[in-house]
């Protein structure tokens, strides 16, 4: 079991959910996050005050799988996310020693579904 955490461009979220669902992937939580990385933000001015903003606005994307679904989860978030340029994103897959389901009190493989 693994844990897929992706850090995608806010606009990407449609195409990349769009690949999941081709790759037969349908769970998954999805959160607005700020970070910064490669693109190291940009400066805007209001007011005539200068202001650097270099914490820009992500989606971050879990999804838990089980080892057959890993590799088709990571190629469909790079299909629907790349464009070509910084800034697409960073995706972690981590180990989950265990996952139980709270309705039913299943455990592992089968709790994830």
């Amino acid at each position: 079991m693994k844990l897929i955490i992706a850090m995608i461009q806010p606009h990407k979220l449609h195409d990349v959910k769009k690949a999941l669902f081709e790759a037969d992937v349908y769970k998954m939580t999805v959160t607005n996050a700020l970070g910064c990385g490669q693109q190291k933000g940009y400066t805007e001015t209001y007011r005539g005050v200068i202001h650097d903003v270099n914490l820009l606005k992500k989606v971050r994307l879990e999804i838990a799988v089980n080892e057959d679904f890993v590799q088709p989860t990571i190629d469909a978030i790079i299909r629907g996310a790349r464009t070509g340029t910084i800034g697409d994103g960073k995706i972690f897959a981590i180990d989950i020693p265990d996952c139980i389901r709270i309705r039913t009190g299943e455990r592992g493989n089968e709790a994830i579904g």
